[in-house]
């Protein structure tokens, strides 16, 4: 993973689906089958960074901060946590099962459900009946730094109607498979999954910015970030004027141009510093700062921790 992204790094060509797949990689990744009938009811409370839920028979009620909502066959549920959230048959049916943090499974009163709900490999329910509903659950216990940033663009909860992704078609053979190497493969067809879930709403999709100059901008700081970006100099890649290419940029991202970068940089660093064993100086050459110095006061700034520190507790 973090090959890849030193890779990324060095060659300076990315766009966001790009930097996704070098970003949320999974990695031992939590992958289930879930079967349920009759009355159930499952709130998850593990934490997790993102979980990926796909319907892939029946329907049940997705409940999240805006309330239940149905989901049917097809259907894809993206969620950011940490916060809980509820798959059920119907909202108002009482819980019974609450997934906690390291996917330990227990009864409203506290008991282990592991073993009793077990269905076979990687599958786990309360029925095998052939109107089970049947879902597909991927989750990533973590996150890189350019994968949250990314993410952000993202509402807590995204519910994705009618996809049926042929990723997903496949991913329902291969979680029930106990093969060598199994896990690696789970692990790519759920960032495979992810990327196509995200395609949709990402560039040129619904959260993207409309305004092709903003656009425009965006892709040249993210393949650029070691270019010294003025507001002028993005404004001239844009063909705006400096005014009118800093306020159609905040209508669009959400921050001012300068901001973005900065955090943009500060996250390839981040990851960088995680994942490799370059050095300060060459991180700050390949995200744009003039030196360590003025990486590590920046950095600090935005995460709390000098680099060492940083790159000591990923480790």
């Amino acid at each position: 993973m973090f090959g890849t992204l030193d890779n990324m790094c060095h060659r300076l060509v990315v766009d966001l689906v790009d930097a996704l797949l070098d970003g949320p990689r999974a990695e031992h990744a939590f992958l289930l089958k879930a079967m349920f009938a009759g009355t159930w009811s499952i709130r998850i409370e593990d934490e997790a960074a993102l979980s990926v839920v796909v319907v892939a028979r029946g329907s049940a009620t997705f409940t999240g901060s805006d309330g239940p909502r149905t989901v049917c066959e097809g259907d894809v549920v993206v969620v950011r946590g940490p916060a809980p959230y509820t798959f059920a048959d119907r909202p108002d049916s009482p819980e019974e099962i609450r997934i906690l943090p390291g996917q330990v499974c227990v009864d409203p009163h506290g008991v282990l459900l592991d073993d009793a709900m077990g269905l076979g490999v990687r599958t786990w329910g309360n029925s095998r009946a052939d109107d089970a509903t049947v879902m597909l659950i991927g989750t990533y216990e973590r996150e890189t730094a350019v994968g949250a940033l990314l993410l952000e663009q993202l509402p807590q909860e995204l519910v994705l109607p009618g996809l049926h992704l042929p990723v997903a078609d496949l991913l329902a053979l291969e979680v029930i498979r106990d093969e060598p190497g199994q896990g690696a493969v789970l692990d790519r067809l759920l960032d495979l999954l992810l990327v196509s879930v995200l395609r949709s709403v990402l560039p040129g999709g619904e959260l993207a910015p409309t305004d092709p100059a903003v656009r425009g901008a965006l892709r040249a700081m993210h393949e650029h970030p070691d270019r010294p970006w003025t507001v002028q100099a993005l404004a001239q890649t844009a063909g705006l004027s400096r005014a009118a290419f800093a306020r159609r940029f905040a209508e669009q991202v959400g921050e001012p141009p300068l901001a973005h970068l900065t955090r943009w940089r500060l996250a390839l660093a981040a990851d960088l510093l995680a994942g490799t064993d370059l050095t300060l100086a060459t991180i700050a050459g390949r995200v744009g700062y003039a030196d360590a110095f003025a990486l590590s006061a920046a950095f600090k700034r935005r995460y709390g921790a000098p680099p060492s520190r940083y790159r000591a507790a990923a480790s």
